[in-house]
């Protein structure tokens, strides 16, 4: 959680300081990411960093989560085919968004040391889960071909919808 001195700050030095999170962690993966680079972007000091997030993490987490907030498409459904309508929309913004370079690595480096699935998810929601991720890694890594992981995203939901009664 960041600071209420964050959350508190001018909302141009704010923007400065998003800015430099969204370079760092849009260029390199999470283990790469200095703050020493951050700081010296947002032209804060190395202490303030420190007062505003505890660490590189928390500030990684941070600026995910807005990624997510300005792109991410509401699941109030949990129908499948309300999942692969989410999936869509979600790559078409990312492919958009400043945030793509930022959700293309947390997909295909960052997210995988740290992916753990719900264990109470049902073997066909696991499932789902687990397909529309690799869909959204494959189709931010290759947007040229997301139709195609979009089709074999829906004819996957297809056969396991069946299984989910």
């Amino acid at each position: 959680m960041v600071s209420p001195t964050f959350k508190n700050l001018a909302p141009e030095k704010k923007e400065r300081i998003n800015a430099a999170l969204l370079t760092e962690f849009s260029t390199y993966p999470l283990k790469d990411a200095q703050v020493a680079r951050i700081v010296k972007d947002a032209q804060i000091a190395r202490g303030a960093f420190y007062k505003y997030f505890t660490d590189l993490n928390e500030a990684y987490d941070y600026l995910y989560h807005l990624a997510l907030v300005d792109i991410h498409a509401d699941l109030k459904s949990s129908s499948p085919q309300a999942l692969l309508n989410a999936t869509r929309a979600f790559i078409t913004a990312s492919l958009k968004s400043p945030y793509y370079d930022l959700l293309k690595l947390h997909l295909t480096v960052n997210e995988l040391p740290l992916a753990f699935a719900d264990p109470s998810l049902s073997a066909t929601r696991w499932a789902l889960a687990t397909l529309s991720h690799q869909a959204l890694r494959e189709a931010l890594n290759d947007p040229q071909n997301k139709e195609l992981y979009l089709e074999r995203l829906e004819k996957s939901i297809a056969l396991l919808s069946p299984l989910d009664n």
